[in-house]
């Protein structure tokens, strides 16, 4: 039996890791979860899975959560310190860091300086601070970082039993979200409704977005940079409309291999959770039957300059990939709430990156008061462009 804790449970990568726990009785036992404002959903959780500690982000939920895990033999704690030391925790062996946004860092660093091997769905943790993550997995303690993003995993797979200095490139696919297809004159006029509705995959409300705008690729490329030991010359980006190919690897003798499956998180997350071992999954199957074509088309850089935008940052590195990923988290968090329209998200990060003054080896506190300052100029900008409320 495998213990393991879920940063993140009440998410969608956090509940659809449960259900994995549920569908393989006997094999996972849950030590802790965390959330960041859903109490009653995370004491709900503590009630099914009977975890050792239960974390609420939130500070302010505290007594709360406290109230409703009263008759529970559970540890409650509160606040972002409290979820780094469940993190670090030495009782639990693999911890799943489905966290959004640049707060998830501070739990792999502590996750894996304890020596934990920790799943990573919190891309963010490697976009802001890859040059403090990786050095971690190859210490004395020999921690893991095991990918649980669909592509990254995919690419994973692809390179079992595989020699990388063979690799040519890799290729991760990209859907296109939403508005795939769409001129700058529909762009202005998308709803952050509409931009949730993604045709082929289930996801929280950020990465929704970042998938609607290209970002969340761009994301992505940064992530394989440094789980792959990459130059981003070789990594490649290509929209698979379907999402069937979740990504593929180019070797040097000209073989391609891909990892294909139906849109489901279901099998990214049970590889990591249960890996080098694979195990039965209630993930639907693809009908081959079914399946006349696959699609592809090289993205759209003008329309969506996102992803230029995070391979620019990549590519310079430093601190700079953190100032990005925090323009982007506020832009984002501007636009679901409805105070800048959907093409002033890359205006907004783009400004941010101008502006930054990089830091070529930042620590994490300096990283820190990166993600603080590029938030307040992305605001500043947004204000001063008469892009709020627009």
């Amino acid at each position: 039996m495998k213990t393991i804790s879920i940063l993140g449970s009440t998410g969608s990568i956090g509940n659809q890791a449960l259900a994995v726990v549920s569908a393989h009785q006997g094999m996972f036992r849950i030590y802790g979860l965390t959330a960041n404002r859903q109490v009653k959903t995370l004491a709900e959780q503590a009630r099914i899975y009977k975890p050792a500690k239960v974390v609420i982000a939130a500070p302010e939920l505290y007594r709360d959560l406290k109230a409703l895990c009263r008759d529970l033999p559970v540890e409650v704690a509160a606040g972002p310190d409290a979820i780094s030391e469940l993190a670090a925790d030495s009782r639990h062996e693999l911890v799943l860091n489905a966290l959004v946004g640049f707060a998830g860092l501070a739990p792999t660093l502590a996750a894996l300086k304890s020596g934990r091997t920790v799943a990573l769905a919190n891309k963010e943790s490697l976009v802001a601070g890859g040059h403090l993550v990786m050095p971690l997995t190859t210490n004395k303690k020999k921690a893991n970082l095991l990918p649980v993003d669909s592509e990254h995993s995919a690419i994973f797979q692809c390179l079992q039993g595989e020699r990388e200095a063979e690799v040519e490139n890799i290729i991760l696919t990209a859907s296109g979200g939403p508005f795939w297809g769409y001129s700058a004159v529909e762009l202005q006029k998308v709803t952050p409704e509409e931009a949730l509705r993604h045709p082929n995959w289930s996801m929280g409300a950020k990465i929704s977005i970042d998938s609607a705008t290209m970002m969340n690729k761009g994301l992505e490329v940064i992530e394989a940079h440094w789980l792959f030991s990459l130059p981003y010359e070789k990594i490649k980006v290509i929209i698979q409309r379907e999402s069937i190919i979740h990504s593929m690897v180019t070797f040097r003798d000209g073989a391609v291999l891909a990892q294909l499956g139906v849109p489901d998180m279901q099998v990214p997350i049970q590889y990591a959770l249960t890996y080098p071992h694979r195990k039965p999954c209630r993930a639907p199957r693809l009908d081959w039957e079914a399946i006349e074509s696959l699609h592809f088309s090289p993205p759209d850089i003008k329309n969506f300059p996102c992803l230029q935008l995070a391979y620019e940052a990549g590519k310079i590195g430093g601190s700079l990939p953190c100032a990005m990923n925090a323009a982007n988290e506020e832009a984002v968090r501007l636009f679901l709430n409805g105070d800048i329209g959907f093409l002033s998200i890359a205006r907004i990060i783009e400004a941010v990156m101008n502006k930054h003054k990089l830091i070529k080896l930042p620590d994490f506190a300096a990283l820190q008061e990166v993600d603080r300052e590029a938030r307040h100029l992305a605001q500043e900008f947004a204000k001063r462009e008469g892009i709020i409320k627009c």
